[in-house]
């Protein structure tokens, strides 16, 4: 297998139109990378540059330590699954897994070892005499995979392979993939604008919003220690809960919530990372299992309660998700309390918040204090 490096790559398309800012991004050999965020923020359009699909405007890409740039994708030894499968309709499954090795005048017994050994791993051998048409969508997105693992390439490119299939079947497949990737030791780059698909696939994750790559990863680093808002908003479902107020002094420091919301005292332990703020616009972030029922809640979790409005329930089985306002701003939050608590709409309910995993962010550049 090999790394794949891009240095300062941009995509601008006619008309000035910037997809991908001047990204640098090192993966190395046999890692599995996933590419997140949301719609237009340029991640197919970088998988896409790497397989050679669209044109690098500026910067240099190298895989396997060779520069691609002009290289065209059928000489850049990769192989990439898309999200709509692109599998021919009049060829079987065993022709579809075979012809990619076939265009490169491979023998017929080394393609009939390479089909059936990856048929066997995905679990498909006794579909190969079966048209695509008769294959549901799991197993049409199983020999796409396929025929991507027949040619042994350096690098597998995923295009959001599972957004096509439905919710139990995206939960199959993901961790699939990611037993492939044990098994082939291969490095894998994965577009998704799914978070919970990068959190459980990716050893990295690359996040990306409006072509700028905003934090580069692990799943449980930028879950834990996002670099901004934005991070610390879109990995994480629910998403985290941002209260805008203003940092006070009284005995210790406070955060009072705008619209005359919450009012929290700051940890000690917090202190010194909002002092620089006393007197200022701050935003303070929660993610919802921080927020407890006081009734359920670990005693370790000792607080004051707070009362709010109740505005939606929605119950999950093993636990509710309770979303709610405080104050006269009616901004909705959300909050992960357990399935035994009772909220009910329209009713004010206590809340107790854990500030010990609260994070902190400028109102202006939105970066984490």
């Amino acid at each position: 297998m090999a790394n794949v490096r891009l240095e300062n790559v941009k995509k601008v398309y006619e008309g000035g139109v910037v997809a991908v800012h001047e990204m640098s991004l090192e993966i190395q050999d046999k890692e599995f990378v996933v590419l997140v965020g949301p719609s237009g923020c340029g991640k197919s359009t970088t998988l896409r540059m790497i397989a050679g699909l669209e044109e690098i405007s500026e910067g240099t890409l190298w895989i396997d330590g060779v520069v691609m740039n002009d290289t065209p994708p059928k000489d850049r030894d990769i192989a990439m699954v898309f999200q709509n499968y692109a599998l021919y309709p009049h060829m079987s499954v065993y022709e579809n897994m075979a012809f990619g090795l076939k265009l490169r005048k491979f023998p017929k017994e080394e393609i009939d070892r390479r089909v059936r050994e990856a048929a066997s791993i995905l679990g498909i051998e006794e579909y190969l005499d079966r048209k695509p048409k008769a294959l549901s969508g799991g197993q049409r997105q199983r020999v796409a995979v396929g025929r991507a693992i027949v040619r042994k390439p350096k690098v597998f490119l995923f295009d959001e392979p599972l957004s096509n299939l439905d919710a139990k079947l995206r939960v199959q497949m993901r961790t699939e993939i990611s037993r492939l990737h044990r098994r082939l030791e291969a490095t894998m780059i994965y577009v998704t604008h799914d978070q919970t698909e990068a959190m459980t696939m990716g050893q990295m994750i690359v996040l990306m919003k409006d072509g700028y790559v905003q934090q580069v990863d692990s799943p449980l680093t930028i879950y834990n220690k996002p670099k901004n808002k934005f991070a610390a908003g879109f990995i994480g479902s629910p998403s985290m809960n941002f209260f805008e107020g203003i940092i006070e002094k009284g005995r210790s420091l406070v955060f009072q919530e705008k619209g005359g919301g919450v009012r929290f005292t700051i940890p000690r332990t917090l202190e010194p990372r909002v002092r620089p703020s006393l007197g200022k616009d701050i935003i303070l972030g929660l993610r919802p299992e921080h927020l407890y029922d006081p009734s359920t809640a670990p005693r370790t979790k000792a607080g004051t309660p707070w009362k709010v409005q109740v505005e939606v329930v929605e119950p999950m089985g093993n636990e509710i998700y309770l979303y709610f306002s405080t104050g006269k701003n009616k901004q909705q939050y959300v909050a992960r309390i357990g399935a035994q608590s009772t909220p009910s709409v329209g009713k004010p309910f206590e809340l107790m918040f854990d500030l010990s995993g609260s994070h902190f962010f400028d109102p202006e550049t939105e970066r984490a204090l």
